[in-house]
Formats: structure tokens, C-alpha cells, sequence
């Protein structure tokens, strides 16, 4: 993936900290036809919330673009920020001039004085005449502009079909654009443009990772994590809360619901099928989890799953674990390798944590040889005779703690903050 498909990618500088606007690309929903309206008003709105702390900022939207003037707030900043934005492409720092030759050339000149573009560098320009009256065309200005400019950096090199550096000019009314640089951003669909959906977050690597997967392609979600008190310490429950922080910062809030586990997981223990321990309780964890997202809205379930990666996630047990729910199952990361997996976890910023040695509820009463092929009649006959089993899903239900996480450090009850998203993980 190129990060920076242009100038600085090629060169030693950058021209985002010296730029007057960031222009914001949309990403693929913009081949959605009648939904692609909807869409933009939900990326603007992130948008909005994500500028909130630099007042000076103005937004600004057209067709399959959103133009952010910076009015003296930090472009760098503010990039780092919106490029978390789910449904944004790219992102290009702009300098702005007057629509008159003289300064649309010397803002080139300083533009390429910030660039300061390596000697061999391939470069060309592509100028876009939006405003018709502007009194050259658009091939002419591309020769009126790039020859003085070759001129002045005798190291470049004109290549019309693949440069490294592409200066791009805008003419518009009054002002314009000049910007060559790209940003990745995210891309995707906007968040909560696909529905809710709950997703089981244990504290280690996979689930982040599927909580992130799933957001990107237009999902909220609502994390559910499963602790066993006093088996799991108060440090893994921070861990928990810190994951979901991280991934608040592609969502804005978070809701992460704390369930009680401990009276549901001991009772599968002494029963004398220790190598179904681990169905029992991911079983169990999808009925209160579906039992939630019911109360929540959620029309699905999304799980750190890859097929084979552990003894739960063979595709028979997995097929024995899905069954104790109605709801449909999402596993982004269902055909990753393990490499693949910690990459990402890397690239979105829950890496250091997953890998904290805190113990959750999914490492206790692990059996030496969990079953690779459990018998569904046999896991069912067996939840059918516990004594008590469907109060305790209901008591563990009841008992949830339900918190909102945003990217500012503070964590609040959910009826104090209004939220909006969540995240979990890998099991076993």
C-alpha cells in the first residue's frame, strides 16, 4: 500500500505542515448510487465530531469530497485524526492561491521549496480548470507551470504517464487548490451505515483486530467482554477497557459491557467433561451475548475466530459453538494466517496491549486436551441437566456492567454518555 503516493514518497519533505486546508477523499461506498447521499452525511458528521477540538477548523462538502480550511489549527494533527475516519480514502494537505497566473506559480515554486524533491525525481503537472472563465485551458496551463518550475529544479525529470511527483492544480472562482501528496485513510464504509452488532472482545490479539475489521466495513459495534472474578485481576479488566479506548479512536464512543462470568464458568467444572469445558463456555457466551444484543438492537455477533488457529475454532467446534445462538455469526478474520493477524494489530495500534500478560476468564480451566470434534447432542444433553444453568445466564446478564469508552481516557456508565461503538477478541 502506498502511504504517501506522490511527492514525499519520492522526496525528502512533506507539505502537510505547511498547508492551508486538508481535502478528504471518499472511499468505495462512493459506487453505492442512491445510498451514497446517506453515506456522506454520516461520514461529514464523524467528521464534524473529529474537528471539535480545533474550533478554527471549517468544513466544507462536494460531491465526493470534504474540504477542511485550517484556518492557523495543525494540519498534522488533524490528518492523524480524520484519517482514522471509516468511509475516508486519502487525504491531501492543499495550499490555496488566488486564481491569478502569477500567484498560482509562485505558490508552485514554494510548494516545491517545501517538497524539496530528490534529484531524478519524475514529475509532471496536472491542472483541473473547475472555474471556465480562468483565461488559459487546462493542457496550456500544465506547460505555463511546469516549465519555469523545470526550470528552477534543474533535477527533475518530466515523465507525463507514471511520475513520483504529480503537483495538481485546481482553478476555481477566486482560489486555488495546489496539492500533490496523498494520505491513506482507512477507507471502508461509514461507521453504523451496516447496522449493530455485538463483538466478543477477550483481551488478546484476534478480537481487536475483528472488532476493527467489522467497523471498517460500516458495522458499530458494542463490546462484550467476560470476566471471572476473583480468578481474573483488576489489571485484566483495565487491559479491556484500554483496548476498546484504542479502537474509540476509529469510533468516537465505545460501549463495553462487563459480564460476570464466574458462576457460569465453575459450574461446568467437576461434571466430569473437562475436554468440553472450552464448547460449554464460548456456547455460553454467545447465549448472553445474544441475550444483549437483543437489549441493544444488534442484529449480529462477531467473534476474533480463524479457522483452525486453536482447539474452538476447528470448523466442527465451531459449528457445535455457533449453533447456541440465532443470530448471525461474523468472523473478519476467518481464512487469516496468525501473521497476517498481529500485522494489523500492529498497523491499528492494540498490539502492545493484546500482548500484556494478564490473565482473562478464557485462560482458566483450560483441560490439557480440549476436544477438537465435540458432539453436539452430547454438549446440548449436558447444558439441558446443570442445575440451575439458564438462571445463571440470566443472573450474568443482569449483573452487566455496561461502560462507555471514548478516546479522551474517561469512562462512564452508559447512561451518562451517549455511546455509539465496541470491540473484543480471540478465546482460545
Amino acid at each position: 500500500m502506498r502511504d504517501r503516493e506522490t511527492a514525499a514518497a519520492a522526496s525528502g519533505g512533506s507539505s502537510i505542515d505547511y498547508a492551508d486546508m486538508l481535502l478528504l477523499r471518499f472511499g468505495e461506498f462512493t459506487l453505492k448510487g442512491k445510498n451514497r447521499t446517506r453515506f456522506e452525511k454520516t461520514v461529514l458528521r464523524h467528521v464534524k465530531e473529529m474537528v471539535k477540538p480545533y474550533p478554527k477548523a471549517v468544513l466544507s462538502k462536494e460531491f465526493g469530497r470534504i474540504y477542511v480550511t485550517l484556518n492557523g489549527e495543525p494540519a498534522r494533527e488533524l490528518a492523524e485524526a480524520l484519517k482514522n475516519v471509516f468511509g475516508i480514502a486519502s487525504i491531501s494537505p492543499v495550499k490555496v492561491s488566488r486564481s491569478e497566473f502569477e500567484d498560482i506559480l509562485a505558490v508552485s515554486r514554494t510548494f516545491l521549496e517545501i517538497i524539496a524533491p530528490a534529484q531524478g525525481t519524475t514529475f509532471k503537472v496536472s491542472a483541473r480548470r473547475v472555474w471556465k472563465d480562468f483565461p488559459y485551458g487546462s493542457i496550456e496551463m500544465n506547460k505555463l507551470i511546469a516549465t519555469p518550475l523545470l526550470q528552477g529544479y534543474p533535477g527533475l525529470l518530466v515523465d507525463v504517464k507514471s511520475p513520483e511527483l504529480e503537483l495538481k492544480l485546481e482553478i476555481r472562482e477566486g482560489h486555488t487548490f495546489i496539492f500533490c501528496e496523498q494520505i491513506a485513510g482507512v477507507g471502508g464504509f461509514p461507521l453504523g451505515t451496516n447496522g449493530k452488532a455485538m463483538l466478543l472482545l477477550s483481551g488478546g490479539i484476534d478480537s481487536p483486530v475483528a472488532g476493527w475489521s467489522s467497523m471498517r466495513r460500516g458495522l458499530e459495534v458494542e463490546c462484550v467482554h467476560f470476566y471471572s472474578y476473583p480468578y481474573t485481576s483488576e489489571l485484566a479488566r483495565q487491559k479491556v477497557v484500554d483496548l476498546a479506548r484504542v479502537l474509540s479512536r476509529y469510533a468516537g464512543v465505545i460501549k463495553l459491557h462487563l459480564v460476570p462470568f464466574t458462576e457460569v464458568q465453575t459450574s461446568f467444572t467437576g461434571i466430569g467433561q473437562d475436554n468440553l469445558i472450552i464448547t460449554l463456555m464460548r456456547r455460553a457466551m454467545l447465549r448472553i451475548t445474544t441475550q444483549l444484543a437483543e437489549r441493544e438492537g444488534a442484529l449480529a455477533v462477531v467473534t476474533g475466530d480463524s479457522l483452525g488457529q486453536v482447539a474452538s475454532q476447528t470448523l466442527s467446534s465451531m459449528n457445535a459453538i455457533g449453533r447456541a445462538t440465532v443470530l448471525p455469526l461474523l468472523r473478519p478474520l476467518v481464512m487469516m494466517d496468525k501473521s497476517e493477524i498481529v500485522e494489523l494489530s500492529k498497523t491499528i495500534g492494540t498490539y502492545d496491549l493484546s500482548i500484556l500478560p494478564y490473565e482473562d476468564c478464557c485462560t482458566l480451566f483450560v483441560p490439557k486436551s480440549p476436544t477438537t470434534n465435540p458432539n453436539l447432542r452430547i454438549v446440548e444433553k449436558i447444558e439441558a441437566t446443570l442445575p440451575g444453568y439458564s438462571a445463571r445466564l440470566d443472573a450474568a446478564v443482569a449483573g452487566t456492567e455496561t461502560l462507555s469508552i471514548t478516546p479522551y481516557g474517561d469512562e462512564k456508565p452508559s447512561d451518562v454518555v451517549s455511546a455509539q461503538a465496541g470491540l473484543q477478541e480471540e478465546w482460545f
